[in-house]
């Protein structure tokens, strides 16, 4: 397979936008046939592509594609965009130190960094921050993106996904954001059965949270997210959970001060002969809550998730 740069749309202040280009299987990728476009641009009011891998992907198949970027000059994001055509399960965006050549490449659900920037599944929404708030790219740095393909579907499916960005100039950021994901991997759902499980994050300092984007797989039925604190329990997030749309949930900025916790309780209606437990596939499921907040302080992809 052989991978090409692709164009970029943007037009003026400099910002990285690459194009990876997956044509077949992934397997002896020439990697000096690869190169990232680093374009100018200066509207930070357009969607732009940070990072797109187009891929095939056969019948009946189920695939984990990553890729990496280099990053040539600080970002300042301040939206995200979802580029997810049928056939893309979810996206998981996250920061590393240098790891070699940009590329792409296969992979298994654990390539992932500890910085974790912006994940989407089917039916993800546009995400806007408040006035002033961005997430921070340090350049220098390279963005991997962790793509899970699936296809039911009786033929071939073709695709582009990856992740669109609005930016902010950085002498208009008042704050840094991150994202990580709180939850419980220590769940199992008896077959024919209803089940539930919650798992807790405790906020290691203050930090106001902005936005919540739960996370399960096809059993999931509902999500309840509450924030304790000493004067009692306020209820965040109680949905219905639809895994066809998982939609992003922006909040009033919430203060979450050093010690308070937020409770996630997921709940699973499992219509299959089989005990299900956590896992990456579709066949398997998911507890998470996406948690946007800031200042950016964490020292990892997940908050107190046993195991992680």
């Amino acid at each position: 397979m052989k991978l090409y740069p692709q164009p970029s749309s943007w037009r003026s202040l400099l910002l990285l936008c690459a194009t990876l280009v997956l044509l077949a299987a992934c397997d002896g990728m020439p990697e000096d046939e690869f190169s990232v476009d680093v374009p100018q641009t200066g509207n930070h009011d357009e969607w732009t592509a940070i990072i797109d891998v187009e891929w095939t992907i056969e019948a009946g198949s189920e695939e984990f594609l990553c890729a990496l970027v280099t990053v040539e000059e600080d970002i300042y994001i301040r939206g995200f965009q979802a580029a997810a055509p049928y056939g893309t399960h979810h996206t998981v965006l996250t920061v590393t130190q240098p790891t070699g050549p940009d590329r792409v490449f296969p992979c298994d659900p654990g390539t992932l960094s500890d910085a974790m920037i912006f994940a989407s599944g089917f039916g993800t929404d546009d995400l806007i921050f408040p006035e002033g708030v961005a997430i921070r790219i340090p350049a220098g740095k390279q963005l991997l993106l962790n793509l899970h393909l699936l296809n039911a579907t009786p033929g071939p499916l073709s695709g582009r996904s990856g992740t669109r960005i609005k930016t902010l100039p950085a002498d208009e950021v008042v704050a840094e954001a991150e994202v990580v994901f709180a939850g419980t991997a220590t769940f199992a759902i008896p077959p024919h059965s209803e089940a539930s499980a919650t798992g807790s994050c405790v906020f290691e300092q203050d930090a106001t949270l902005l936005s919540l984007w739960p996370h399960m797989h096809q059993l999931g039925r509902h999500m309840v997210v509450e924030h304790y604190t000493a004067d009692g329990v306020s209820t965040l997030h109680d949905e219905p959970f639809d895994f066809v749309d998982q939609l992003n949930h922006p909040i009033e900025p919430l203060t979450v001060r050093a010690g308070e916790r937020i409770d996630v309780t997921c709940i699973w209606n499992n219509t299959t002969a089989e005990t299900v437990r956590y896992g990456d596939t579709s066949s398997e499921e998911m507890c998470f809550v996406g948690l946007y907040r800031y200042p950016a302080f964490s020292r990892g992809l997940y908050c107190d998730i046993p195991g992680f």
